[in-house]
């Protein structure tokens, strides 16, 4: 088996106004990890990616996607207004009240858009082109200041969950063929769970879900791959995101991670808790 490689080393990450612990785990089946994690505390920065292609193709995309990512981002964080100066409604009373985030939320769709051409530029190189070649699920946030709004992004069936006031709450839509079935309504004859209609990489083009969210301390959220989420019960992660403190984030992902792999899941595990208010 080859061990996981994340990108961002282990320990805690001081985010603007949050605390942040990345965690992954190959699981009890696969022979590599295809998932990684990106934790960024100069940008703010939370990233989780599912790979997928085989041949070690999935490993490649979900380290590419999230460096090529990071890297537009910080190339173009310094074209937009400083993070803790964004005008409110209460700032002029004769002013339309726009979100604050809005640029945030321009940039990081440029930067999808971006990043999923570079990954679908290797897959035509290599003739792997429109659900051929390797591609990877993406979600996460960025928090450009402790004032800033939470903008959230996504592609696939990775999640970001949120605990407030002990209930859990998923922010991000599955984007799979099982979800849009059950939205349907179509209960009988389900598709399989993970069936995407969308990855990073494979098609020359992708439809993000990106909006911007407000955070307050104790906020807890959670970044994971489909290996945890499909596997673990809601309420159970509700019980073990509702003990989060700034001193046992590392101790609450490794039961997250040993959970899922109690309830018989074979595919890698990766999950991110960050604690609001706590940096």
């Amino acid at each position: 088996m080859t061990m996981p490689i994340p990108l961002s080393p282990p320990g805690l990450h001081r985010l603007p106004g949050m605390l942040a612990f990345g965690a992954t785990d190959i699981g009890p089946v696969r022979k590599g990890n295809e998932d990684n994690f990106l934790l960024d505390e100069k940008l703010g920065l939370a990233m989780v990616a599912d790979g997928m292609g085989g041949h070690a193709a999935g490993e490649v995309a979900s380290a590419s996607v999230l460096t090529e990512l990071r890297a537009y981002l910080a190339a173009h964080d310094a074209t937009l207004p400083a993070a803790d100066t964004c005008a409110g409604p209460g700032d002029d009373p004769d002013a339309t009240w726009s979100d604050p985030a809005a640029g945030a939320v321009t940039l990081l769709h440029a930067a999808l858009s971006h990043t999923n051409a570079s990954l679908y530029a290797q897959n035509h190189a290599r003739n792997r082109v429109e659900g051929n070649g390797m591609g990877t699920t993406l979600s996460g946030f960025w928090r450009r200041g402790i004032k800033a709004p939470l903008v959230l992004f996504h592609v696939g069936d990775s999640r970001l969950y949120r605990l407030r006031m002990g209930v859990l709450e998923q922010l991000t839509r599955d984007q799979t063929m099982y979800q849009q079935a059950l939205e349907y309504g179509l209960f009988d004859r389900l598709p399989p769970r993970n069936m995407l209609l969308q990855a990073v990489g494979p098609s020359p083009s992708i439809a993000p879900e990106v909006r911007s969210h407000l955070v307050f301390p104790g906020d807890v959220l959670m970044l994971c791959s489909d290996g945890l989420h499909g596997s673990v019960p809601h309420g159970e992660i509700e019980a073990v995101m509702a003990r989060a403190q700034a001193d046992n984030l590392d101790q609450l992902s490794a039961q997250l991670i040993a959970m899922a792999i109690r309830y018989g899941g074979r595919d890698n595990i990766t999950v991110v808790l960050t604690l609001c208010g706590a940096a």
